[in-house]
């Protein structure tokens, strides 16, 4: 492997509000590792764009989210793709570029409450449904499909008999705050 020059180029693929990347911009802010260099979203609503531009991130709006060469031509020269709250699938022309480089925050602990149409809310109440003890936060890779890719680390969180869909969701994305850009440090470190 040869030497890195200079930061990991992380880009960050975002439908939501951004908390998730608020705390990359935050850990990575001075991180000789890795440096946040573009947002990107398929919604030009989504308040992680504003978050981005705070930070004097450069951000993009995508026209055609299932346009492959739209995102790849959005991504550019990053070498690592973050998923953070993005809702739409990869096109596999896009995954296979970015192979082993493309990672997903998911609010569960995968393989369970993974898949099509869970997210947000939803995966919390699946979560409480099902009755188990612990839920928490994935950090795994990206393919073709939702939520199946190699799982990469993984933060549990108690689910307590109290818990509605907001306390949970709360504790969770504590753990996915944490848990992050821990993975995102990890994977540059060993770049």
């Amino acid at each position: 492997m040869t030497k890195r020059e200079g930061p990991v180029r992380v880009a960050v693929l975002v439908s939501g509000g951004g908390t998730n990347l608020q705390a990359l911009l935050d850990s990575l802010r001075d991180s000789p590792l890795a440096r946040v260099v573009r947002v990107i979203s398929n919604r030009p609503d989504a308040g992680a764009l504003e978050r981005a531009r705070r930070a004097a991130v450069d951000t993009t709006v995508l026209r055609n989210p299932a346009d492959p060469q739209e995102l790849l031509d959005a991504l550019r020269d990053a070498q690592l793709v973050v998923l953070a709250g993005y809702l739409k699938l990869v096109p596999p022309a896009v995954v296979a570029r970015f192979r082993g480089r493309m990672i997903n925050i998911h609010p569960a602990l995968l393989p369970d409450f993974g898949g099509p149409g869970m997210y947000g809310h939803r995966v919390h109440e699946a979560v409480l449904a099902s009755g188990v003890k612990t839920s928490g936060a994935t950090v795994h890779l990206v393919d073709e499909q939702f939520d199946r890719g190699d799982i990469i680390a993984q933060e549990r969180v108690p689910v307590s008999p109290t818990d509605t869909p907001d306390t949970l969701a709360a504790r969770v994305l504590e753990a996915e705050h944490r848990l992050l850009p821990r993975v995102v440090l990890e994977l540059a470190r060993n770049w």
